[in-house]
């Protein structure tokens, strides 16, 4: 018990950094210290702990079990401590209403829900009436005036212009591949060499649309063997050696629901992170209760 006192915020915010980034040196620049800084911060947590936090690959490291299970603490502590400090909490309780907003399946089922529920602590009497659309939809009825706020995959979007908005996560894509499949121990891996694999096609939230922009760009297509709406079944085929994909580290997660473990490895070649964001009707007139919601998607994800 005595050594877990000694683990500091500053371990955990190094740690929680190297988990998302899944390179230790793009975690120091992210955290704006030196690779060494990080890489010490996890070997003491991993000796104060007992356990490995990282697999050491050649191009990164990967979560171990017993990791991700720390990440998950790890990032709670400090999203909870962003939320006391950020505001005063008699302000907090003093807003109340209701704010309609739309939302994607992406950013329902792997962005919006550990926000919301932060965000329900700092402000319980909000109501946010979520409403499950699809990216079109959503913008048109944002531009109606029948939603107040819509979040979205903004790098899908062809109409940037017509309402105001925000950037509030840009998530790098990486190959997805079997822990086992030859191109993970591959020095360098580029478009070229996933297109000689059989390829699994994520059609949801226009999947399929924006990953044709970025192979055609580079004159080239992949050999899809398979196209599914499921990401489960998508993880499911991947972990099986069925085929490779290409998605955003918001979507990853190492393992299948069987347990077989999904490896995921950067590409030489440029290829767009995705990006989700905020949408909203320019100068629009928001109560306290829209405003405080905005402002805390915008400051949540901007930390």
């Amino acid at each position: 018990m005595s050594k877990l006192h000694d683990v500091s915020m500053r371990q955990l915010r190094y740690f929680v950094a190297a988990s998302e980034a899944r390179q230790f040196s793009m975690a120091a620049a992210k955290v704006n210290v030196s690779q060494s800084a990080v890489t010490a911060a996890v070997h003491q947590l991993e000796d104060r702990m007992g356990v490995r936090l990282f697999e050491r690959k050649p191009n990164g490291v990967e979560l171990t079990a017993e990791g991700h299970q720390f990440y998950r603490h790890a990032r709670h502590i400090l999203d909870t401590l962003q939320d006391a400090l950020s505001e005063p909490r008699f302000q907090r309780h003093s807003v109340s209403g209701t704010v309609r907003v739309g939302a994607s399946y992406t950013v329902l089922g792997y962005f919006l829900p550990n926000l919301l529920a932060r965000f329900k602590r700092s402000f319980p009497e909000v109501e946010v009436e979520l409403i499950d659309m699809e990216r079109e939809g959503i913008e048109r009825r944002v531009l109606d005036g029948d939603l107040e706020l819509g979040l979205v995959i903004l790098s899908n979007s062809t109409r940037r212009e017509s309402f105001a908005h925000h950037v509030l996560i840009r998530s790098r894509r990486q190959l997805w591949l079997a822990a086992d499949h030859p191109l993970m121990h591959r020095s360098n891996v580029t478009l070229e060499d996933v297109a000689e694999q059989a390829y699994i096609m994520a059609t949801v939230d226009e999947g399929e649309i924006s990953a044709t922009r970025y192979w055609q760009s580079h004159g080239l297509e992949p050999r899809v063997a398979f196209r599914t709406s499921s990401m489960e079944a998508l993880r499911g085929l991947v972990a099986h050696g069925f085929g490779v994909t290409i998605l955003s580290d918001m979507l990853y997660r190492p393992w299948s629901l069987e347990g077989r473990k999904i490896g995921c490895r950067p590409l030489d070649d440029q290829v767009p992170p995705m990006e989700l964001g905020l949408v909203w009707q320019h100068d629009a007139d928001f109560d306290e209760a829209t405003q405080a919601l905005q402002s805390f998607l915008i400051q949540a994800s901007g930390a």
